[in-house]
């Protein structure tokens, strides 16, 4: 599941609100945790703090489950020197996004992700998200990555484009994993053949979340779309105003966390909090 980076009223990291989110998961058996990825306003982040939630988060999780961090960026050179001097120990793999707002060519995306993989001392899943990127990795070019490299072993997939995916799937090195990047796409993508999502809604739901992905993994498919269902409302309510102001407006409901977000983002309106509540409430009956 993919992480928040909780704040104080005062800004800074509120460390002991992460650690209460990091053992919610723990206790829920989730597979592994992605920390520093685009739910953790990882932009918004010094390179101290980042560090910081990297080392808190391995000394709460101790090898219990694997952890990937995420370093990615538009400067290839300044994401290879980070992959080489950032201190991974405790981590399992890295997340690395297609480059942004740069729109490199296929070519260019091959070469940028060539480059980390001669470098990167974990083994890289990519992240193709293009409503962030501005740029589609298509299926050929990670399809190419996946069968060059041998440390590149993942992709966590966010394009939307079923027949993109399907292709992926299809294609694919047999050891090479697709997940999905989004919980709204979690139940149809795992039917195509991937191997799970890695998910915002688990933050504040992360049994809800496994159940459903273990009943899809296990091809229960009636008992999946029931959770689905169940969930609908709430992954709709995720991205209303953007992410992660939804996941942190029901964490924040739960009493879990301050509904506090970095700028340029800010909190979700008292119109969608007002939802996320009747929605959780609805859920909880």
């Amino acid at each position: 599941m993919a992480l928040v980076t909780p704040f104080q009223s005062n800004g800074e990291i509120d460390e002991t609100a992460l650690l209460k989110i990091v053992d919610s998961q723990l206790q829920n058996e989730v597979d592994y945790l992605v920390a520093l990825g685009t739910t953790a306003e990882t932009a918004t982040l010094s390179m101290e703090e980042r560090d910081r939630v990297v080392r808190l988060i391995v000394q709460k999780v101790n090898g219990k489950i694997p952890l990937v961090v995420g370093i990615g960026g538009n400067n290839t050179l300044e994401v290879a020197h980070l992959l080489k001097n950032f201190n991974l120990s405790g981590v399992s793999a890295v997340l690395s996004v297609v480059p942004y707002y740069s729109k490199p060519t296929q070519e260019g995306l091959y070469q940028h992700f060539k480059c980390l993989a001669g470098v990167s001392p974990l083994p890289i899943v990519l992240y193709n998200v293009p409503s962030r990127t501005g740029v589609n990795m298509s299926a050929e070019t990670t399809l190419r990555l996946a069968r060059d490299f041998e440390n590149i072993i993942a992709t966590k997939e966010s394009s939307g484009d079923l027949k993109q995916i399907k292709q992926i799937i299809d294609n694919k090195p047999a050891d090479f994993q697709v997940i999905s990047g989004d919980d709204n796409f979690a139940l149809p993508l795992i039917q195509l053949g991937a191997v799970g999502v890695i998910s915002v809604l688990s933050n504040a739901f992360p049994k809800e979340v496994g159940q459903l992905t273990q009943a899809a993994l296990n091809k229960d498919i009636e008992t999946a779309e029931s959770i689905e269902l169940q969930l609908k409302g709430l992954c709709e309510l995720l991205f209303t105003d953007g992410n992660p102001a939804g996941i942190k407006a029901m964490l924040h409901h739960k009493g879990l966390i301050e509904n506090r977000l970095r700028l340029p983002l800010v909190a979700a309106t008292e119109n969608t909090c007002a939802k996320i509540r009747q929605t959780i409430q609805e859920l909880n009956k």
